[in-house]
């Protein structure tokens, strides 16, 4: 009996998105555990793991026990690859 690739390659990628879905939502409960903000709203305004992860980077720096100036060096320096988080989280609060 010859083997449905389309098929398989359907059921594969079925597979792999319930895993992203899974995934998403287990850290956007992590998320919004440390955080004042729901599920549904980290959801919204991180809806993609590149997303998740720029916010995760930026709450790193943010709630590391290191003093305040060290804290502003570390955002300085990683500045490009969480910008899309700060700019989503003011959005939000402004």
């Amino acid at each position: 009996m010859p083997i449905d690739w389309d098929k398989v390659d359907s059921e594969v990628e079925q597979a792999l998105d319930g895993a992203v879905k899974k995934t998403n939502d287990r850290l956007a409960g992590q998320i919004s555990s440390l955080t004042r903000l729901t599920d549904t709203e980290i959801k919204k305004l991180f809806p993609t793991p590149a997303d998740v992860e720029q916010l995760v980077s930026l709450m790193k720096i943010v709630r590391s026990a290191d003093e305040r100036n060290r804290k502003v060096n570390q955002l300085v320096k990683n500045i490009e690859s969480v910008a899309g988080a700060v700019v989503t989280l003011l959005d939000k609060l402004a």
